[in-house]
């Protein structure tokens, strides 16, 4: 081994090690402030206690009514148990009205004595029956008043663990969509994101309605619940960390003003926003949006090319729907596509993008693929309504 190959070894070693290192460092910071968070009720910490109400983590709801059924179950069959037992040891037991135990009796020591009421009108008197006390019923006793205090308990830890998963979730959030807006828009907007690949967790909502964040928590979306146009809402959303946004709500005033705000706290991140009306287009542009769609221009064109042929207008819908046979894709060229034709690849190509140019597949400048082209192309869809 020549002794340059050797240094660049160690040279890797090192830098494994180190980052290694850091990574570990990292880890132990973010216990610690987690640990921090839970010790400390500072003023400072004032801001995260609210954005823990106003942000709703994707949660598998079990309904009120049920859990309250499921606890009353349980403390009944412990009452049930502990029943049984005293009564099989009925013998080792002193009632001081009549001197004898039967069932109701029995239900009625294991009642008082669960609710640690106890009167002390029936009591233990046999080394069998105190050693059952010992053993089974007073742990019995212990798990039935858990489960009637559960309720209050899961109330008073609620909000602590609903900051430490949302100090997790901000932790690890990084260049992630954010998505302004629940709507029509908002929702197709969000399954096409899924059906690209872009997993669940990558995605935040930022709602002013309740409902719409309750909706997307529903689909299992992280959701901000706020007035897009605040900074502190979009900051909640984490979105000066973000690396692609849509606006999507149902004024274009409020989606000037979020594309302003947006762009303001995040300078390279791709901003896409929708309005109904042309005019607004230029407005949104200048607020710092990368892409404008105007959704009525967008509807006229469709209907204009419907009444021209019902086909294309079938057609062009069909690669704006997820989950179609077709879908309209932008990828990097690939090696064996270097040098070549954009008719030389496997999948049809409907344009070039070169140098943040839009080339037309027959545009002379588009005729040789370069490395660092990008290409636009329709191609079968791996989730297809055929199974292809």
């Amino acid at each position: 081994m020549r002794d340059g190959d050797r240094a660049s070894l160690r040279e890797n070693r090192t830098d494994r090690a180190n980052r290694t290192d850091r990574a570990q460092r990292a880890d132990r910071a973010d216990r610690l402030s987690i640990v921090r968070s839970l010790w400390h009720r500072e003023r400072s910490n004032a801001h995260e206690a609210e954005a823990g109400r106003t942000i709703t983590l994707p949660v598998e709801i079990t309904p009120p009514l049920q859990q309250v059924l499921r606890r009353l179950s349980m403390a009944l069959l412990l009452l049930v148990l502990t029943t049984f037992l005293v009564w099989i040891d009925r013998a080792g037991y002193n009632d001081n009205s009549d001197g004898s135990v039967d069932l109701l009796d029995a239900a009625y020591y294991s009642t008082v004595t669960l609710s640690t009421t106890g009167y002390g009108d029936i009591t233990p008197v046999s080394d069998g029956a105190r050693l059952t006390n010992i053993l089974a019923i007073t742990p019995l006793r212990v798990l039935f008043l858990i489960i009637l205090v559960g309720t209050t308990l899961e109330v008073l830890t609620e909000r602590t663990r609903q900051q430490v998963r949302v100090h997790r979730w901000r932790s690890r959030m990084r260049d992630h969509v954010v998505v302004v807006g629940y709507g029509t828009k908002g929702r197709h907007a969000v399954e096409t994101l899924i059906g690209q690949g872009i997993a669940r967790n990558r995605i935040v909502v930022v709602d002013a309605q309740r409902k719409a964040v309750e909706a997307a928590a529903n689909d299992g979306l992280v959701a901000v619940l706020g007035d897009a146009s605040r900074t502190d809402t979009l900051r909640r959303a984490e979105l000066p960390s973000a690396a692609q946004v849509i606006v999507a709500p149902q004024r274009d005033d409020t989606a000037t003003l979020v594309t302003l705000t947006a762009r303001q706290l995040n300078r390279r991140a791709t901003i896409v926003a929708a309005v109904r009306e042309d005019e607004n287009v230029p407005l949104l542009k200048q607020s710092g949006a990368t892409t404008v769609i105007s959704s009525s221009s967008s509807a006229g064109r469709l209907l204009g090319v419907s009444m021209a042929s019902s086909h294309a207008a079938s057609a062009l819908e069909s690669l704006m729907t997820k989950g179609s046979r077709l879908e309209l894709v932008e990828r990097p060229v690939a090696n064996d596509e270097v040098g070549t034709s954009p008719r030389g690849c496997a999948d049809l190509v409907v344009a070039v993008v070169r140098r943040k140019r839009v080339l037309d597949y027959t545009d002379p400048e588009a005729a040789t693929l370069q490395r660092a082209d990008r290409v636009i192309t329709i191609r079968r869809s791996l989730f297809g309504t055929d199974g292809g």
